[in-house]
């Protein structure tokens, strides 16, 4: 019986010396990289850490994110693992046919192409069958960041309305769309309210496929029946995740959400299902008195199935 391989991506964004800089996302991937190897068996060979520190190997931009992401799905096999962890900032940007008041869920690397909702679709889509890939997006409106996943835990299910973090050593993990748009219109130099075109006149072909043809973005998109696409997001999408910075210096700073998932798996050394771990989450986040709300988002038989697959046997 072959093997079962395990694999992950990691990408933190501080987006170090701009407007939009945060500062625990590249120690939440550190804290998860070690986290991985240590309980989850992960060998650190198959591990790809991206962040956009001084002197990173692989910044994560949007065309190296996706293929990073790409060559992890494509190298997979048959009931293999996947992970990928983002800590960044997360937008939401006008849905294209959904009427002006939809919004999709999209994250922001550190070049400013954006990956959408629709692109971790295409990217489940990929996974040969038995493969599980289980996202974690530390970032805001983060919720629904696998486009058409059945919810499991969300607004839908547990509604607290809209929230807004706050605190004196808080910062939202969020770029409004206005800004996204300004940053884009300086460096496209085109005139224009379509995100899409911006996106596609600076990247090309490495713009999100959500804004290329309507072939491209529905032929894959529209799914039927369950997968093995795995979302556990750090809030709502009508919410925001805090970066927070207790030291006001960065040393000791983290995502609430990517310190809350430690937190539960510290206490808890067993096995445990993405349901509990994303209602434990919740927990741990509503004790510290963070206005967010982690989702799921998986098939029912996901749901109940035991994070990243763990078995009894390997439990520490």
């Amino acid at each position: 019986m072959a093997r079962v391989k395990k694999s992950a991506v990691l990408v933190g964004c501080n987006y170090a010396n701009t407007r939009n800089e945060l500062h625990g996302c590249i120690n939440d991937v550190l804290a998860m990289q070690a986290t991985l190897i240590d309980r989850f068996g992960f060998e650190t060979d198959d591990i790809k850490l991206l962040t956009d520190a001084p002197g990173s190997r692989i910044m994560p931009t949007g065309t190296n994110i996706k293929k990073v992401l790409g060559q992890m799905i494509d190298g997979a096999g048959p009931g293999d693992i996947l992970f990928f962890h983002y800590s960044g900032h997360g937008t939401l940007i006008p849905s294209h046919g959904h009427g002006p008041n939809k919004k999709d869920e999209a994250i922001v690397p550190c070049d400013f192409n954006l990956i959408t909702d629709i692109d971790f679709r295409h990217l489940v889509n990929r996974l040969p069958k038995g493969a599980s890939f289980t996202i974690f997006s530390d970032s805001c409106h983060s919720g629904g960041l696998i486009d058409k996943e059945k919810e499991q835990i969300g607004p839908h299910v547990h509604d607290h309305g809209p929230h807004t973090n706050s605190g004196s050593h808080h910062r939202p993990k969020t770029i409004p769309f206005d800004s996204i748009l300004n940053h884009l219109t300086k460096i496209s130099g085109i005139q224009s309210s379509d995100v899409g075109a911006h996106l596609s006149e600076v990247f090309g072909s490495d713009a999100s496929a959500k804004f290329r043809s309507h072939s491209l973005q529905s032929g894959t998109s529209n799914r039927v029946g369950p997968d093995d696409g795995i979302l556990i997001s750090g809030c709502q999408t009508n919410e925001t995740s805090a970066d927070m910075d207790p030291n006001d210096d960065g040393s000791k700073a983290y995502g609430a959400f990517s310190n809350a998932v430690q937190t539960v798996l510290e206490d808890h050394k067993g096995v445990i299902s993405n349901r509990e771990l994303v209602t434990r989450v919740r927990e741990v986040l509503h004790v510290q008195g963070f206005k967010q709300h982690p989702c799921l988002y998986c098939s029912d038989q996901n749901a109940d199935a035991t994070f990243l697959r763990q078995s009894t046997s390997s439990s520490v």
